[in-house]
């Protein structure tokens, strides 16, 4: 059996800690450029999509 996530939100990467939370996976990074970065590589090993929520969050669906 295969099972495979879909719909949902797989991690949130931001450079604010103040201002997320929930229960996917929180990545907290230093700066845009490290916010970049860790956004491309996690969406790579889940192979799902980058959405820029703004004000330094970007969350990784998979569609």
């Amino acid at each position: 059996m295969d099972v495979t996530a879909t719909n949902q939100v797989l991690a949130v990467i931001t450079t604010a800690r103040d201002r997320v939370g929930g229960s996917a996976p929180i990545f907290y990074v230093d700066d845009f450029s490290e916010l970049e970065q860790v956004a491309v590589y996690l969406s790579r090993v889940f192979m799902a999509a980058i959405h820029d929520l703004g004000n330094g969050v970007y969350i990784i669906v998979k569609h």
